[in-house]
């Protein structure tokens, strides 16, 4: 019986400290925290901490195109916090480890696009 509730509770600790990195990074970017727990407007205020256009969410529907866009808007986070493309690959593909990693690091925001150069994000 302890070990089905150490099963049920690791699941949750992980969202919960998930969710608490998303929210920290939100505050960070200067955005309300409660917006990353709202599913599809926290992608929509995750576009914008990264400086990408609105019709990301979009591509966001097309099989195995939604891959890259993952990665694009993730990435445009990652910039905007100074992060390189490692970074935003992790952030694409082990988000609940990277996302604590910029919302309880020392990773500061750099808003606008003219702190991380010409390219405007990835």
């Amino acid at each position: 019986m302890t070990g089905g509730i150490i099963v049920a509770l690791v699941p949750l600790a992980i969202a919960a400290i998930s969710l608490a990195g998303a929210w920290l990074t939100f505050e960070k970017a200067n955005r309300a925290g409660w917006k990353a727990i709202i599913p599809i407007y926290n992608l929509y205020v995750m576009l914008k901490i990264g400086d990408n256009e609105w019709w990301w969410l979009l591509v966001l529907i097309v099989p195995i195109v939604q891959l890259y866009a993952t990665y694009k808007i993730l990435g445009g986070v990652s910039k905007a916090f100074g992060k390189g493309t490692g970074f935003a690959l992790g952030m694409t593909f082990l988000t609940f480890i990277f996302f604590p990693l910029l919302g309880f690091g020392d990773a500061r925001y750099q808003s606008g696009s003219e702190s991380r150069g010409a390219t405007g994000g990835v």
